[in-house]
């Protein structure tokens, strides 16, 4: 059963402050984060977030930007955090696991770690000894063998913030995989990580106080933040740099070229699949062929994509 660690015992012996207890998602969540990075964030704020860039999270902290709109991924995430978490205490009856407060790191009001649940040995201190994250996953692409820390970068870097705000050195995960597949990992502290991890998001805290924009970059939170930060038209010309032109320009002439080997390259593989069901090369799917009505629907490529 988990448990409840009261308000009052605030901190670990590392000295993290508790700002308070918010249910995730919520506005006083949300404000509790505003002016600070969260495990969620440090990804984004690092580049090795699947969900939010630099830019994009460098706007919402700039109060440009709404929070992220809980999506489909996010709202069944949280629906099922809880049973992973019971699950999680079900299997270590030898563990003490609790609810966790917001904390922030003393020395570093802006470093904010929101763990899922807390592992405690002492009810009367409330002081953490681990702490556990419960996860989702579509399929098991990025994760490696059960107990070991091959989890997604991403995961990673923030399991490793949440250790560094509470001076912990244990994070465990467990992960619900394709809704059925329960699987556990263990995340260790590494220091050397945590304090490249801290210089970066100072460095990311200095940008937004000092109003310095990060450059433009491929990812799709930045392109769709670049979209919706303007309002209204104006019927007006903008004169634009040759260089700027040049590139738009040679990136539509390399989209519809990659397009065309794309097409030509998935033709040929499906003219040799013929009626089968998958395309294998040394005993590793390359892509699924699906059928509708008798006939090919798509050819769906492998996630992994290696060819080592």
């Amino acid at each position: 059963m988990t448990d409840t660690v009261q308000a009052g015992a605030n901190a670990p012996a590392a000295g993290p402050v508790v700002l308070g207890w918010f249910e995730p998602g919520t506005d006083q969540w949300h404000a509790a984060r505003a002016a600070g990075i969260g495990g969620s964030e440090i990804a984004a704020v690092l580049g090795i977030s699947p969900y939010e860039s630099r830019f994009s999270l460098w706007h919402r902290k700039q109060g440009l930007l709404a929070p992220v709109e809980e999506s489909e991924v996010m709202y069944w995430g949280k629906v099922h955090e809880p049973a992973i978490c019971d699950r999680f205490d079900t299997l270590h009856p030898e563990l003490h696991v609790a609810y966790s407060p917001t904390f922030a790191a003393a020395d570093r009001p802006w470093q904010i770690a929101n763990p899922d649940r807390l592992i405690v040995t002492d009810y009367v201190t409330g002081q953490p000894t681990a702490i556990v994250e419960a996860k989702t996953a579509r399929d098991d692409h990025g994760w490696g063998k059960a107990g070991t820390d091959e989890i997604p970068v991403h995961y990673r870097a923030q399991c490793l913030w949440y250790l560094d705000v509470l001076g912990l050195t244990t994070c465990h995960v467990a992960v619900l995989i394709a809704g059925s597949e329960y699987r556990e990992y263990v995340v260790t502290y590494d220091q050397a990580e945590a304090e490249l991890m801290r210089t970066a998001g100072a460095e990311f805290m200095r940008t937004v106080q000092q109003h310095e924009r990060p450059d433009i970059d491929g990812h799709t939170a930045t392109y769709q933040t670049i979209r919706a930060l303007p309002e209204g038209q104006d019927d007006i010309d903008i004169e634009v740099s040759t260089e700027r032109r040049d590139r738009y320009f040679a990136a539509l002439a390399a989209a519809k070229a990659a397009d065309e080997e794309k097409r030509a390259a998935a033709g040929l593989l499906l003219d040799e699949i013929g009626t089968g069901r998958r395309a294998v090369c040394e005993r590793r799917t390359v892509a699924t062929r699906t059928v509708r009505d008798g006939r090919t629907h798509s050819l769906q490529p492998a996630r992994n994509r290696s060819t080592a």
